[in-house]
């Protein structure tokens, strides 16, 4: 069968928003949440926002388990909120893990996806959402109570607003194919699992 062509597959919409200011606004405080993130772009996103800091859970050559892994810090932890922030290709990568959460319904977790239609760990090759694949269409089929699609900037206070309200929540956050805010976040995974573990049994933690 002969394809069509490039321009009449590829998803023509500009999107303005740019990540290195979306995220920031859409997720606030981010001491009110302890976050894990997906690797590549979104990995960057939490590090340059929380300064890689305790509370955050960053996410590396694990493509595809940010929302599973958030999801069991959610069920094991009712009394924290936890934010999960990844990318549109690692969710690509695990997408029966919404179905998951649309079932045992968190009411602590909140979901913010950053699409930017490309696969930022591979070499920046287009996602599936580049072309016809639409995450908030997928969610909502999932089961998903609380999806909010953002294209643009009168958006983010809303989407702030809706990650502060009871979950399952998904914020579907459609960026510009830009350049991801810039951190040299610590690799070491096993400093970070056990800082991070110190910042849950801290009472005096304020996450």
């Amino acid at each position: 069968m002969r394809q069509a062509p490039e321009a009449d597959r590829v998803d023509p919409t500009p999107y303005p928003l740019d990540r290195r200011v979306a995220v920031p606004a859409v997720v606030g405080r981010h001491e009110d949440f302890l976050i894990v993130s997906g690797l590549a772009g979104p990995a960057q996103d939490v590090a340059a926002l929380t300064g890689d800091a305790a509370h955050a859970f960053i996410l590396g050559g694990a493509m595809g388990a940010a929302v599973p892994t958030g999801l069991g810090l959610a069920l094991a932890r009712p009394d924290r909120t936890v934010l999960v922030v990844t990318g549109d290709g690692e969710l690509l990568m695990n997408l029966g893990a919404l179905t998951t959460v649309a079932v045992l319904a968190p009411v602590n977790l909140r979901i913010l996806v950053v699409d930017n239609g490309h696969h930022g760990e591979t070499g920046y090759q287009r996602t599936a959402t580049s072309f016809r694949t639409h995450l908030t269409t997928v969610a909502l089929g999932c089961g998903l109570p609380s999806v909010l699609r953002v294209t643009g900037p009168d958006q983010l206070a809303d989407a702030a607003a809706r990650l502060r309200e009871p979950g399952p929540v998904l914020v579907h956050l459609r960026v510009a194919p830009t350049a991801s805010a810039r951190y040299r976040r610590n690799f070491n995974a096993a400093e970070c699992r056990l800082r991070f573990k110190a910042a849950l049994k801290a009472s005096d933690v304020d996450v």
